[in-house]
């Protein structure tokens, strides 16, 4: 504490609280998604010595019950107390923040940044950030791709990459930032924090097939004690998989918890290795090497849209130079295949197009559609399939034509799987 004399008034100028400071803050969407990464936690806690956080954006409250009858807002605070006991007996992490929004199973990014109420939960995060004040932010990939590709585990990676960016800008919720009038007294309003910029922001992902991560991030090898320690925090989630986690204790089978944890460099603002060690450089200040390309067209004549036409945007705007599969889509056999296509007339007169699909087989006969397009209109439209009840993949291509030209093709890569979550 110190003293201030300004315009003949004397403040109390105090730091902020330091019981809440991370260097780690993991953004994740349900009690439980910590165990993806369960081992390497271990690592930095119980190894390095390293402080983490979490936050949750959701209790998890529209998942099953492997222990109970509860369901719903009861079965959230259950998993909410199973989680809270978890890191806490475990790793002796007690700064845990669950945000609750609905749990909202799904494929559909946009529909759980719409359940979750998307700025409330970007403000909440920023919020946590400059009180946490982190080096590094660990959180879910956002995007498309074959796997859970649980809707809130991507509005998760997209919440945090914004509050990544959003955090060090003064002029951003800045009532956060305001310094309360009376701070010992009662009915003060603005928050008294500062701005903060963590250095580095990572993803992880439970995608089905994860070749695509190696060499875009630190890869880290559990030891037998990391394992164990990710087992013993796993088993807590009594709701979920506990019962099975601790059977496995029991039987020292330890395989699941043994696979290597990678990780995906979102981005760095200091100078380190993609591969180097998550905590290289975190404690420097931020360089002027990172390059965020704000505008950008990535709109054609024929795009897939929804979810697939918002990541476009989304990964323009943050600068990500990640390789990812960018037009794939997984669902479950005999289940209905919705897929947005949008079209874009950047002509000044009508135009008279025709969409044809070329479709597998398995997938029902190809068929040709006309639509007319204003002058520089951009037009949506779903197409709706059925999937073969046969597992597999297969290519789905829709062609634009005028007057017999091709003005562009798009193409989807399509999964069968069982186990799909809805679209």
């Amino acid at each position: 504490m110190r003293l201030l004399a300004l315009a003949g008034l004397t403040l109390l100028l105090f730091g902020q609280d330091e019981r809440v400071r991370t260097d780690v803050l993991l953004v994740v969407a349900h009690p439980d998604d910590e165990t993806v990464i369960g081992s390497y936690l271990a690592r930095i806690i119980e190894d390095e010595g390293r402080k983490v956080s979490v936050v949750y954006g959701t209790r998890g409250d529209a998942g099953g019950n492997e222990q109970g009858s509860e369901q719903a807002a009861s079965l959230g605070l259950v998993r909410e107390t199973e989680v809270r006991k978890a890191l806490a007996s475990s790793w002796k992490v007690h700064n845990v923040w669950i945000l609750g929004a609905p749990d909202t199973p799904g494929q559909d990014v946009l529909r759980s940044l719409e359940t979750w109420n998307h700025g409330q939960r970007l403000a909440e995060i920023v919020r946590i950030i400059r009180l946490t004040r982190p080096n590094v932010v660990l959180t879910w990939l956002p995007a498309t791709l074959v796997g859970e590709n649980h809707g809130d585990h991507q509005a998760a990676g997209v919440i945090a990459t914004e509050a990544f960016d959003l955090a060090g800008d003064p002029a951003v919720f800045p009532e956060q930032l305001a310094a309360p009038r009376d701070r010992r007294n009662i009915g003060n309003l603005t928050e008294g924090l500062q701005p903060w910029q963590p250095k580095k922001l990572y993803f992880f992902s439970d995608a089905t097939n994860l070749q695509f991560e190696e060499g875009q991030g630190p890869s880290y090898s559990p030891t037998g004690k990391q394992a164990k320690s990710a087992a013993q925090e796993a088993a807590y989630h009594l709701t979920q998989e506990g019962k099975a986690t601790q059977r496995a204790l029991d039987k020292d089978d330890l395989h699941e918890f043994l696979q290597p944890v990678r990780l995906m460099v979102g981005k760095s603002l200091v100078k380190a290795a993609m591969t180097g060690d998550v905590f290289e450089g975190a404690e420097a200040e931020p360089g002027d090497n990172f390059h965020r390309s704000l505008f950008a067209d990535v709109q054609s004549s024929i795009a897939l849209g929804g979810p697939w036409k918002f990541y476009k945007y989304f990964w323009v705007e943050h600068g990500f130079t990640l390789r990812v599969p960018d037009a794939e889509a997984g669902v479950g056999p005999g289940a209905t295949l919705s897929v947005p296509l949008v079209f874009r007339n950047s002509s000044a007169n009508p135009q008279e197009v025709e969409l044809v699909s070329k479709l597998p087989a398995e997938w029902g006969e190809s068929e040709s559609r006309k639509l007319t397009l204003p002058a520089g209109a951009t037009y949506p439209l779903w197409i709706k399939l059925k999937a073969p009840t046969a597992r597999g993949d297969w290519f789905l291509k829709w062609e634009l034509r005028s007057d017999g030209k091709l003005l562009g093709l798009q193409e989807l890569h399509v999964f069968v799987l069982p186990g799909m979550l809805p679209q």
